[in-house]
């Protein structure tokens, strides 16, 4: 028999592990690429499928994963996560021929969408809103930033010691005890009435919508905007999602409800990390280039210097952690923002050939790394501010979806101006690498229209008695909604008699 004091211990390494194995899998494959390619024989089109199959699966299936939390159940979806995530990585550890890699990496997508909303919803649920909350959320970000960056570092040496096959075989371990512990640690839901049923059309309506939206961006860069291609997927994607709005509004147990959207909190924390992931991940990726391609490091060098980067987005989240209830959410936020925005800026101002590591990459990853770090805490507070426990993994799922379409909006973006401010400039280097300032520059212009955002759509709730029947991810709103009828009144059919 396990006692609570055992589950108590093995809860939050649980849910770490989640953020950190869905970072981890975000970037570990991308420095394997050049020895897949030669191992399995990929032709040079085909091989950026093996990174963008897992971004179509994850971002096409957020929304529907964290809903299914809420209706199945968080510990079983959790469960199911970790399965499907440990028998891909060993799939693709065994693959023989590209197509089945790619098969192998489009689970692995599935599975991380089931994973990633769970962790940050167990995080609302479990803890009560206050200090103790905003440590795990703390914590929480830390996982993401450390996977993120020990996957670069970790596919780097993975692949020079053992190959290609470890990067995807090195998750299967993990997997297997992390499930085993969450058995252990997660406890069933506690249910009473009828079980929410699954909103089916909006499910197919926003899978489908947001894969054609993730289509379309990640193959843009290569297609081109103007393309007929990238034209019609993206008009695909836009009538898809129009159509996920009429049903939503009219369902009455829908995937999302569209009254948490005129909540400001759960409304300008989207929109910020939509705007802080288009920022981060787009500079995360040039600045790759730029440490292998213009400074000559390898894989492992590569990811070491990444390492910075990881030390301020814990320290920024610890500071966030300790301070939150001082400051709140928006003053942390706006800061971490514009401090978010210095460091990019500080890169288009020094990246060069000659400046190097000490100078181009160490101080401004250590101030944009800290202001992101200063605005995980209270992104992940504002956006479950009002939620109650029943709809905890629809919050946490529109988060998580908001970040993965910034990131691929994010890099398609800075990508194309890159490209195109390098070519119009007539360096002596490649059209890209020409353009890294414009890159930069558009990218600190994006965090700080987040800032701008927060400033100006955040108010901080006011904290009231917790209505009945909601769990712990739920305060009183007094003023904090957006004008027009809420719906958040609606009666609740989980919570039926």
């Amino acid at each position: 028999m396990v006692n609570h004091s055992s589950r108590h211990a093995l809860f939050l390494p649980v849910v770490l592990t989640v953020q950190f194995l869905v970072a981890l899998d975000m970037s570990v494959v991308n420095i394997a690429l050049p020895g897949i390619r030669t191992g399995l024989g990929f032709a040079p089109e085909d091989l950026t499928w093996v990174v963008s199959a897992y971004a179509l699966a994850f971002g096409g299936l957020l929304m529907l994963g964290g809903r299914l939390a809420d209706v199945v159940g968080r510990r079983r979806v959790l469960i199911a996560g970790f399965t499907l995530f440990g028998a891909a990585s060993l799939a693709g550890g065994l693959a023989s021929e590209p197509w089945q890699l790619i098969a192998a990496r489009a689970v692995q997508g599935v599975g991380a969408a089931a994973l990633a909303p769970v962790g940050l919803t167990l995080i609302t649920v479990m803890y009560p809103a206050g200090k103790e909350r905003s440590g795990a959320l703390a914590m929480w970000g830390a996982a993401g930033a450390l996977g993120g960056a020990v996957g670069v570092l970790l596919g780097g040496m993975l692949t020079d010691w053992f190959g290609w096959r470890a990067v995807m075989l090195v998750n299967v371990p993990v997997v297997l005890l992390a499930a085993f512990a969450a058995r252990i640690a997660v406890p069933l839901d506690d249910r009473h009435g009828a079980r929410p049923r699954l909103d089916t059309a909006g499910a197919v309506l926003v899978t489908a919508g947001t894969t054609a939206l993730v289509l379309g961006l990640v193959r843009a860069e290569s297609l081109g905007w103007s393309s007929a291609t990238t034209l019609l997927t993206l008009a695909a994607a836009a009538l898809l999602l129009t159509a996920f709005a009429a049903v939503e509004a009219r369902h009455r147990q829908p995937l999302l409800r569209l009254g948490m959207l005129r909540l400001r909190p759960v409304l300008s924390a989207n929109m910020f990390s939509l705007l802080l992931a288009a920022g981060q991940f787009g500079a995360f990726y040039f600045v790759s280039l730029y440490l292998q391609q213009v400074l000559g490091y390898g894989p492992t060098a590569t990811g070491a210097a990444f390492l910075p980067f990881c030390v301020g987005i814990v320290a920024g989240s610890v500071f966030a952690a300790r301070t939150i209830t001082r400051y709140g959410v928006r003053a942390l936020t706006v800061t971490g923002g514009l401090l978010a925005a210095g460091g990019m800026a500080w890169w288009a101002l020094v990246m060069t050939p000659e400046s190097g590591f000490w100078l181009a990459v160490l101080p401004p990853s250590l101030l944009g790394s800290v202001g992101i770090g200063l605005c995980m805490v209270p992104l992940g507070t504002a956006a479950t501010s009002g939620i109650s426990a029943h709809e905890a993994g629809m919050a946490s799922g529109l988060l998580n979806t908001s970040r993965q379409i910034g990131g691929s909006v994010g890099l398609a973006l800075l990508v194309t101006v890159a490209t195109a401010a390098g070519a119009d400039g007539g360096g002596a280097g490649t059209p890209l690498m020409d353009g890294f300032p414009a890159a930069f520059w558009t990218a600190a212009a994006l965090l700080a229209v987040g800032a701008l955002s927060m400033a100006v759509l955040y108010r901080e709730p006011d904290a009231g008695p917790r209505a009945p029947g909601a769990g712990a991810g739920r305060v009183a709103l007094r003023g904090a909604a957006l004008d027009g009828p809420d719906d958040s009144a609606r009666p609740d059919p989980a919570a039926a008699p």
